[in-house]
């Protein structure tokens, strides 16, 4: 990491905001570092967060003056470990994406009896259903925010419209679903 900053430094006429980057993450690496390992749990993935970190910022430094670099670097690198672990998050539920959903259906529990099964496929079968009733955007931001982990802001710019409107949406979704599943528990 050390190498790869003293080299940026001397490759160029760095600006004197490039300079202070320099210095601040020569000052800061172990703090970074040690932050970066405490939120994504693995030292090498940690290292890899630095060194975007590093690039990344370096990059808004060509585009853009920022005036309070220690709070921007943090920020940076704690954005990218976020980022990181909600790909993590996205990729474990999905991992199931390439097994057959005849697979998937007879997958059960090791200790489910019959009953159970059948009131789960029943009540599985239930929602599908009601979200099939949902208007395309409502199945939409079901869709992105419970599947693939999607934030309200996230979803509300790809669709155009305010992020309130995709919490409530969201909202009525969820209340469809519960609904659905507390009239299954009382037949």
């Amino acid at each position: 990491m050390r190498i790869i900053i003293i080299r940026c430094f001397y490759w160029s006429g760095i600006s004197v905001s490039q300079s202070q980057l320099n210095e601040l993450f020569l000052s800061q690496h172990t703090v970074l570092l040690r932050t970066l390992q405490r939120m994504v749990g693995n030292a090498c993935t940690a290292e890899d967060l630095l060194q975007d970190t590093y690039l990344r910022v370096t990059r808004a430094l060509t585009e853009r003056s920022v005036e309070h670099l220690a709070p921007f670097v943090y920020q940076t690198a704690r954005n990218l470990a976020l980022d990181h672990l909600r790909a993590q998050r996205i990729q474990a539920r999905t991992m199931i994406d390439n097994v057959p959903p005849d697979t998937l259906r007879n997958i059960v529990q090791p200790h489910s009896n019959a009953e159970d099964i059948t009131h789960a496929r029943r009540l599985l079968e239930r929602i599908d259903a009601s979200l099939a009733d949902l208007t395309a955007r409502q199945q939409a931001i079901f869709t992105l925010n419970r599947l693939q982990g999607c934030s309200y802001p996230e979803i509300a710019a790809q669709l155009g419209v305010s992020a309130s409107t995709v919490q409530k949406e969201l909202k009525l979704v969820m209340a469809i679903c519960t609904e659905v599943a507390s009239r299954h528990d009382v037949n």
